[in-house]
């Protein structure tokens, strides 16, 4: 291997704090709160501004206690692939409250998300978001390993 192929392979590769920093999946419990239906209005300095709701406000703390942090966070185009399992049918399929909750721990910015595959799931007892996370360029790696830990919580959670 020549001098400058090893630089190459070498800056690719990082020491991080939990997750491999190329793909990574996450299994987050609690049921999100769509980000539409979840603001409320309150009353500041004589201003009406819509907050989170009770329920989003609630998610975000348990998300973030449950969240892993990486060390870089990714910065170049991802896709993310999830599975959202709410209590019951009634919620929409909604998960821009996770994008969200992702800035910051995971990647830079939600913007970096260029792709998206989302499903709905029904768990009553286990409430969670199952996801995938990687670079564009992975596509179709992520897709795959998404649906093996999607096999694998099938039997965590029958």
């Amino acid at each position: 291997m020549s001098e400058s192929n090893r630089g190459t392979i070498t800056s690719r590769h990082y020491i991080c704090k939990g997750l491999d920093t190329r793909m990574h999946t996450l299994t987050i419990h609690g049921e999100p709160a769509s980000k539409s239906n979840a603001r409320q209005l309150v009353l500041i300095r004589g201003r009406m501004v819509p907050i989170k709701s009770k329920k989003a406000l609630a998610y975000s703390k348990a998300f973030t206690q449950q969240c892993p942090t990486l060390d870089p966070q990714m910065d170049e185009d991802l896709i993310i692939a999830m599975k959202i399992f709410y209590k019951s049918r009634r919620p929409d399929l909604d998960e821009s409250l996770v994008l969200d909750l992702l800035q910051g721990p995971v990647y830079k910015n939600d913007r970096a998300v260029k792709m998206k595959y989302v499903q709905h799931g029904l768990s009553k007892e286990n409430p969670r978001v199952v996801m995938a996370i990687g670079p564009l360029a992975q596509a179709s790696e992520v897709i795959k390993r998404y649906e093996a830990l999607l096999t694998e919580d099938a039997k965590s959670y029958p």
